[in-house]
């Protein structure tokens, strides 16, 4: 059945009844440069997931997140606002995240609007997918718990094994590849410490997927990784990375991504990365080896992914029918509030899974 893109901002709502009628809320966080190729995505990977439903997926932006004229202007026609979303009525919602520009999550431009979507998610959705970036601001927001910087960006495609039984890994096996893009990371110790369950985990990169459930409230669901990635995704990354160096943003040549490239790409890429350290200037770009390191990638995540959303899916319809109650205003975070000992979460709220 159809994914239905709804980017009609002010259009009339349309008429959605029954359990295989679903509405989704996609918060597009990315930077301009990848913000299509990121609605891509995820509308690909919902029609993947959803053969005998029908998703009316809305977008939307928040306004704080930096963009350039155009792209606003785009944004403008196509996405609702934050500020819509408050009066939106979602079956589920999806949170992307965005390249790190501080060094704090608190100091992002758009963090205030970040809180307050993690308050509203937990009353206004069956459930939320934080991806990246996103997941971490959900867990600091929720019960304080701050990503840690990682000595090397954490870059490619990684054998994740399955410690936890659940609903969304129904129909798997016990290892998952997923590919990973992050310079941030979380303390399975401190997760697990505060009521979360890790459900997909490695040695290398801690965890991958992991969820909260309180009483009454939405399921949350945080990806550290991203499934959602096209085959070529990391490549394009890559690239961006090394156009960077080339033009002296960053000091070192980027390794390339793990376990992603076959042989003969593998090659090529050295080469170029030989050339590049040696004859450093950005006009170099122009000669990257785009189309033949392409020619050597593959999508070895996507069934798996497909999958996952696939059973999200599933969740999402078997509460449908319970979700009649009206939408809850957004409200003030706690975390908005000057820090006492009474606004300290409760030992309940911590413990609660």
């Amino acid at each position: 059945m159809p994914v239905l893109l709804d980017t009609e901002r002010f259009a009339a709502a349309i008429a959605q009844r029954g359990v295989n009628c679903l509405t989704i809320g996609l918060v597009n966080n990315m930077p301009d440069a990848a913000v299509a190729a990121t609605e891509r995505q995820f509308l690909d990977l919902m029609r993947a997931a959803t053969p005998d439903t029908v998703v009316r997926l809305k977008l939307f932006s928040i306004p704080a997140v930096p963009r350039t004229a155009p792209m606003r202007s785009e944004f403008a026609q196509r996405y609702g606002t934050i500020s819509e979303l408050w009066r939106t009525r979602l079956d589920g919602l999806i949170v992307t995240g965005n390249e790190p520009r501080a060094g704090n999550l608190a100091d992002e431009p758009y963090w205030p609007d970040l809180r307050s979507l993690v308050e509203w998610a937990q009353d206004n959705t069956a459930s939320a997918i934080w991806s990246c970036l996103a997941a971490h601001a959900a867990v600091l927001c929720a019960d304080g718990i701050e990503r840690m910087p990682l000595k090397e960006k954490l870059f490619g495609v990684f054998d994740c094994e399955v410690v936890e039984s659940h609903l969304l890994l129904g129909g798997l096996g016990q290892m998952l590849r997923v590919p990973h893009s992050r310079h941030n990371t979380l303390s399975d110790a401190a997760l697990i410490a505060s009521g979360y369950r890790i459900l997909t985990r490695c040695n290398e990169i801690g965890a991958d997927m992991f969820v909260r459930k309180q009483e009454g409230r939405s399921l949350f669901v945080f990806l550290q990784g991203h499934p959602e990635y096209e085959a070529t995704t990391l490549a394009r990354e890559f690239r961006r990375d090394v156009a960077r160096f080339l033009r002296g943003e960053r000091e070192h040549y980027p390794a390339i991504p793990r376990e992603y490239f076959n042989e003969r790409a593998a090659e090529i890429a050295d080469a170029f990365r030989a050339r590049a350290v040696s004859e450093r200037n950005e006009r170099l770009i122009a000669d990257f080896p785009m189309a033949a390191i392409e020619a050597g990638v593959e999508n070895t995540w996507r069934a798996a992914a497909v999958t996952m959303y696939r059973n999200w899916i599933g969740y999402l319809k078997d509460r449908r029918v319970e979700r009649r109650a009206p939408i809850v205003p957004v409200r003030r975070s706690r975390r908005d509030m000057p820090r006492t000992a009474s606004s300290e979460p409760s030992a309940r709220r911590r413990s609660a899974r």
